[in-house]
């Protein structure tokens, strides 16, 4: 990929060690990396950043090369690269998170267990990738994509902590566009029901979404069926209202008279 020499990936998910998009990307990373995967158990989308501070978790090894944690994303990243040389025989030069089943545009990057699992690597200063991509997309032509997304930034990011957040859209043309976060609507309701023996219980969201046109989104990418490429900020800071909020700050400080 870069010097001759092969890079070492982690690659995790949020739908789980067996599912169709982390196999068709460890396939395409091997040709050109040595990987290691450390995915859930099971499902964990929208789970988001959360790590598992408050019960046990338990690792084991599903076969050579790929471990399965009955924890969250940004769990297995943590364990991965806090646990070596129990999962890992090194630091990663890259970790790998997809191929979601599904797009993770917009907010959706707030929620996305995808996402987290690619931004822990990215807070300990390894490049890393969230990728996603539409039920309807060839996984293979996407895993293939992503790796090329990949040597790229190897090559232009080996010692940062660079995150980017990739989605295929339903009717790829095979172009890629770099984006910034648009902004999905959700159909946002709690759903109470009862059960046969009388209890009560919810779902949460309703199964709408859609979003209005932004030019230079990437939900606007979605619509023309551009595949989008999103860097994202580690730093959340409001650098626009730090002024205001010093003023709060003074105020707030203020003995009272």
């Amino acid at each position: 990929m870069w010097l001759g020499v092969r890079p070492l990936v982690l690659l995790s998910n949020d739908d789980g060690h067996t599912s169709a998009g982390i196999r068709a990307m460890r396939a395409a990373l091997a040709a050109a990396a040595d990987v290691v995967v450390l995915a859930p158990e099971t499902e964990q989308s929208a789970t988001s950043h959360s790590l598992s501070l408050h019960r046990p978790l338990r690792l084991r090894e599903v076969e050579p090369g790929v471990f399965a944690l009955d924890g969250t994303p940004a769990d297995c990243v943590y364990v991965a690269l806090h646990a070596m040389p129990r999962v890992l025989p090194r630091r990663p030069d890259l970790v790998v998170s997809g191929l979601n089943h599904g797009m993770n545009l917009g907010q959706d990057a707030f929620y996305s267990g995808t996402v987290a699992a690619a931004r822990e690597g990215a807070l300990r200063g390894i490049p890393a990738v969230a990728a996603s991509a539409h039920a309807s997309v060839d996984l293979a032509r996407a895993a293939e994509a992503t790796v090329r997304i990949a040597t790229a930034l190897l090559e232009k990011s080996r010692a940062s902590g660079t995150l980017l957040n990739v989605n295929f859209p339903k009717g790829w043309t095979g172009e890629f566009r770099a984006t910034r976060l648009g902004t999905r609507i959700y159909e946002d309701m709690v759903d109470f029901r009862r059960d046969p023996r009388g209890r009560e219980y919810l779902w949460l969201a309703g199964p709408g979404v859609r979003h209005e046109r932004d030019p230079g989104s990437d939900t606007d990418a979605y619509d023309e069926g551009v595949a989008s490429i999103t860097p994202l900020l580690l730093d959340l800071t409001d650098r626009a209202n730090v002024s205001g909020t010093t003023a709060i700050a003074a105020a707030v400080s203020r003995p009272k008279a």
